[in-house]
């Protein structure tokens, strides 16, 4: 008996082992401790935190992917986009349709692109909340966010909780759709 306990643990040892050697890389690191930063801020303005948005975390992608040929020059908070326009991005519609956002989900919601050398994560969350950029970051309309980085850029695309800012999918609008449609005439038949 003792044997098998002493097998066991041998065993448990050797996979922790294994375990510590094998390195783990997360490629959303940056992008997560930026996000975690920017709710810290909101926290000690006493402003909820920003949940994580998936088709918008795919937009900042997609932007920072887009943006990383272009020369890191300081941002101007000025550069904030609103979504429904992306009247900075080309490829606006086009990397819509690659993260299978509804266009019409986009209008209320914001894009911040910032570049910083290196993306050294002070500088970064400084970027966003000591610059024109902090104002919306301290808007509570805002509840979601998606963060992107490549290279030297970050891309943060705030999201909104109404319809026009949500940044949903294309198949989220035709089920909300087809409820909003189909439960009246649902409720008509029972009521006959």
């Amino acid at each position: 008996m003792a044997t098998k306990k002493f097998s066991f643990f041998i065993v448990v040892l050797l996979h922790a082992y294994l375990l510590l050697l094998v390195p783990v890389h997360c490629d959303d690191e940056e992008e997560d401790n930026l996000l975690q930063g920017l709710n810290s801020y909101r926290n000690s303005l006493q402003l909820p935190a920003l949940t994580k948005n998936k088709q918008a975390g795919c937009l900042a992608d997609e932007i920072a992917d887009e943006m990383k040929d272009h020369p890191c020059v300081a941002t101007v908070p000025a550069n904030a986009v609103p979504g429904g326009t992306g009247t900075q991005f080309l490829n606006y519609p086009k990397l819509l349709k690659k993260c299978k956002i509804n266009p019409n989900t986009t209008a209320n919601g914001i894009i911040l692109p910032v570049c910083v050398s290196k993306l050294v994560p002070t500088l970064v969350l400084t970027n966003y909340t000591r610059t024109g950029f902090a104002r919306y970051i301290n808007d509570t309309k805002f509840t979601g966010a998606g963060v992107g980085s490549e290279d030297d850029w970050m891309v943060v695309v705030l999201t909104t909780s109404t319809p026009g800012g949500s940044f949903a999918s294309n198949a989220v609008d035709v089920v909300y759709r087809l409820f909003n449609y189909l439960l009246p005439i649902l409720a008509g038949f029972f009521l006959v």
